[in-house]
């Protein structure tokens, strides 16, 4: 059974309809820049964050100009992780580190393999995704489930599941690629930065659901 991060929550009833499906993380979006209905301020964003209850991760998700920026955003939002999009390297991870000692999540694209590798030991987990040519995520497009798996075999970091999952293909999704983790954001949306309260419930369900293989 994956774990299961509801990401681009912008507002207290989605948030709360996450966590009550059964969510193991949350995702809020801040300081992204792509245009995006899914991004909140600063100030919602902390509120949001503060609202998550213990044992549910509040995740940060930013594409930060540096890492100093990053250290920024954490001590103002104080999130319990922070999923990194862009170009950060090791070092730069094990600089915020030091800075705010929150879980670290750096994102690549799945056919980013060295640079996985390259980030595996300083990272607490890694979210593989379909990402831009800038290393920003939630494109809404699957990838290659298999070749995912055969990363996270590589991997000792948890590896994140990414990149198109809605509630029809995330238990196929998990069957190929026996993600430690999860992540979807537009797939469980009635409408750009707003939930589908039902889907959020079906795609936990279904993230934990095991599909029956028959042999043709």
């Amino acid at each position: 059974m994956a774990r299961v991060k509801l990401c681009g929550l912008t507002n207290p009833a989605d948030l709360q309809a996450a966590i009550e499906a059964g969510a193991d993380a949350v995702g809020i979006i801040c300081d992204v820049p792509v245009d995006t209905p899914r991004e909140v301020g600063r100030s919602t964003a902390a509120e949001l964050v503060a609202a998550v209850p213990p044992f549910v991760t509040a995740t940060l998700v930013s594409m930060p100009e540096h890492a100093e920026h990053a250290v920024e955003l954490v001590r103002t939002i104080q999130p319990d992780a922070l999923q990194l999009h862009g170009t950060f390297d090791s070092d730069d991870l094990g600089y915020i580190r030091a800075e705010t000692g929150v879980k670290l999540i750096p994102a690549v694209d799945y056919t980013e393999t060295d640079r996985a590798l390259a980030l595996d030991m300083a990272a607490d987990a890694i979210l593989v995704d379909s990402a831009t040519e800038d290393g920003a995520g939630g494109t809404g497009e699957p990838h290659d489930w298999e070749a995912t798996g055969e990363l996270a075999e590589r991997l000792t970091s948890p590896v994140v599941l990414a990149g198109g999952l809605t509630p029809n293909n995330v238990a196929e999704a998990v069957r190929v690629a026996a993600p430690f983790a999860v992540d979807v954001a537009s797939g469980v949306e009635r409408s750009g930065g707003e939930k589908d309260h039902t889907a959020l419930a079906t795609f936990v369900r279904n993230a934990g659901r095991e599909l029956e293989v028959v042999d043709q």
